[in-house]
């Protein structure tokens, strides 16, 4: 096993957290991928790995080649859709377990007529299909709904019969940073417009924390829309790597260096990503120390980007430890370390409100931090809330629900070539379908959306937004989406793109993901903890000509706390890849739109009715508003 590999993944080992009558079960699920003759070698090794990591992960079995998106003509296949996908699974596959070998070895064999079916991250096998059925059907974590806790998850995790489905990873759609530096633009942006009633965010001071894989993106995010950030991080190595990245333009250890140079950049109007190297509740506590002492408020806008979804887990370091005292008492005694998380949470929800006294605006970024944090007894309620409301709106809900609402949301698309001119070719195609959208004239919201993207297509370039595969994302709607699909897949057939396209989304949108602390926080009408949604959106797709489709629970927020549906379609430049684009991504788009319509959303009505306008196959039932409220008054009382 390589050793160093171990020690990247596990930097905590937790241990069997489950009863040692499972461990014989896990470890016979391990082997059943194996022949017999090889069983007694590998049972040892196996039972090591479970009982240091509480996993069977195979390390032996890492592939020794370099895990990247090669060119789609190097992968060997019966069908060039199956060399896509393989693009797809090497751009953002772990190498980490022998399940990627049969997966591959699957994919090489496949035809136009066999579907590859994947349970948790377990190839089922092929099955005979149509050549009109999804290439490839994946589901991640579909437990039982009362078996669908945190306490299951470990257990199931351990035995190798589940896994985290996350978002776009889970079904063969990630992309590296780019996607979440682009939701932050949008959202901080749009914070801007809504909390100051600002364009102009020069100035402007952003404090928040985590430089992680996905919350790493706020630095570079910072930059690009011209304000100060200000991101905490307790990982050094995480911080230095977006230092060395060039995400983060400086770094420091202190809070008074920390506190000097905010004050610097907002007065001289710097763009400035600035890391601090430490625990961000003492940041907040010493912003409040600054507005108590001096009178000067020093942040406007706020958000916390920790993986508040694992909080007791490393998603979440009380101020009270040091990182590595933290990591040791986070294995040694589980419940003190709780107890600590619990404590620093409510301290740093007391700082905030503290600042929130003043002109200073705070957000959940749907990570779970408002929700752990009420569950640890912090001052987080609000008077006649339902169950997703607190004292502070999530993201969705006052910035970026309306967007989807609106039919917008992150289209993005991978060029399998490898080539970065196809890349430019896309960048100008997608740019000239919004520009000549908008000299056609839409409604000045719609208009504001296209005019942020193709800012963020060229901002993107600049800054070299791309990590593995050559890829871009955008913010779209449906006409948007339809109108880049069409335009890309007549590029391929004209040699202008060299390879096929594959077309995707975060599963972050508007019809993807039922997530009632996040993506359905804004549903009003007592459905965002229903999933029908994510669900009709995995099967619509299927039957609608996806070349994969995939379901998941978890992601984002939590195990059980989310259910997203996704896809995955390839454009070949064939006449039958463009009628399968219009038809999945009018559904993926109107299927949201219509259920935020019905929910009572005014923005999702008013799309719904002119989609339903310009196609007359698309009949959707429109609700009704009570006309008088004294009617439901009336009829309680009798």
């Amino acid at each position: 096993m390589p050793g160093s590999e171990l020690e990247i993944r596990m930097a905590v080992t937790t241990g069997c957290l489950f009863p040692p009558p499972d461990h014989e079960l896990a470890l016979r699920n391990a082997l059943r991928y194996f022949p017999p003759d090889t069983q007694e070698l590998l049972a040892p090794e196996f039972a090591q790995e479970l009982r240091l990591y509480g996993h069977i992960y195979m390390y032996r079995f890492c592939p020794d080649i370099e895990m990247k998106a090669y060119p789609v003509e190097q992968y060997p296949c019966r069908t060039r859709v199956a060399a896509a996908i393989m693009h797809m699974i090497m751009n953002n596959l772990d190498p980490a377990v022998a399940q990627f070998w049969l997966t591959m070895s699957y994919l090489s064999q496949m035809t136009e007529e066999q579907t590859l079916v994947m349970y948790s991250g377990h190839p089922l096998g092929l099955f005979p299909s149509s050549p009109g059925a999804p290439r490839l059907v994946i589901t991640n974590g579909m437990v039982i709904p009362n078996y669908s806790s945190r306490m299951e998850y470990e257990k199931l995790f351990a035995m190798g019969v589940t896994m985290y489905g996350q978002m776009t990873a889970g079904s063969y759609c990630y992309i590296g940073p780019q996607g979440i530096v682009h939701g932050t633009v949008l959202t901080v942006l749009n914070a801007g417009r809504r909390y100051l009633g600002s364009q102009d965010l020069a100035g402007k001071v952003f404090v928040t924390s985590g430089l992680g894989g996905m919350s790493g993106a706020q630095a570079k995010a910072a930059v690009i829309v011209g304000c100060v950030g200000v991101i905490a991080e307790v990982d050094g190595a995480a911080l230095m790597k977006r230092h060395k990245q060039g995400w983060l333009m400086e770094v420091t250890d202190s809070l008074d260096r920390c506190i000097e140079r905010l004050r610097e950049a907002r007065k001289r109007k710097e763009a400035l990503s600035l890391g601090y190297h430490g625990n961000v509740v003492d940041l907040w506590e010493r912003l409040v120390r600054e507005l108590d002492t001096t009178g000067e408020l020093l942040v406007d806008l706020g958000s916390d980007q920790t993986s508040c979804h694992n909080p007791f887990n490393g998603g979440y370091y009380p101020v009270q430890l040091g990182f590595a005292e933290a990591q040791s008492l986070m294995a040694s005694d589980p419940a003190a370390f709780k107890a600590l998380v619990q404590e620093s949470l409510r301290r740093q929800v007391s700082a905030i409100n503290r600042l929130a006294q003043e002109n200073f605006f705070f957000w959940d970024y749907g990570n779970a931090f408002l929700l752990e944090a009420q569950r640890a007894g912090a001052d987080v309620g609000k008077t006649g809330a339902n169950r997703t409301e607190f004292r502070y709106p999530s993201y969705v809900q006052h910035i970026m629900g309306d967007i989807f609402s609106q039919g917008f949301g992150p289209f993005r698309w991978v060029c399998t070539s490898g080539d970065p001119q196809d890349l430019v070719v896309t960048d100008e195609l997608a740019t000239s379908v919004l520009e000549e959208a908008i000299a056609g004239g839409v409604n000045p919201a719609v208009e504001q959306q296209y005019v942020d993207n193709i800012r963020w297509i060229r901002e993107a370039s600049r800054h070299r937004l791309v990590v593995g595969s050559q890829a871009r994302i955008l913010y779209s709607d449906q006409k948007g989406r339809v109108a880049i699909a069409v335009a890309f897949n007549q590029a391929i057939a004209l040699g202008k793109i060299k390879a096929p396209v594959v077309l995707s989304r975060d599963h972050h949108d508007v019809s993807g993901t039922d997530s009632p602390f996040r993506e359905t926080s804004n549903i009003c009408d007592g459905s965002a903890f229903c999933a029908d949604m994510a669900v009709q959106n995995f099967v619509g797709g299927a039957f609608r000509g996806a070349t994969w489709v995939a379901l998941h629970n978890g992601g984002g927020v939590g195990w059980g706390e989310v259910i997203n549906g996704g896809f995955g379609l390839v454009l070949d430049g064939t006449q039958e890849a463009e009628q399968k684009a219009k038809m999945v991504l009018s559904w993926d788009v109107s299927n949201g739109v219509a259920r935020r319509c019905w929910s009572g959303n005014p923005k999702a009505y008013e799309i719904i009715c002119q989609t339903m306008q310009e196609d007359g196959g698309l009949v959707v039932t429109l609700p009704h508003e009570v006309a008088d409220e004294r009617v439901l008054q009336q009829a309680l009382r009798l």
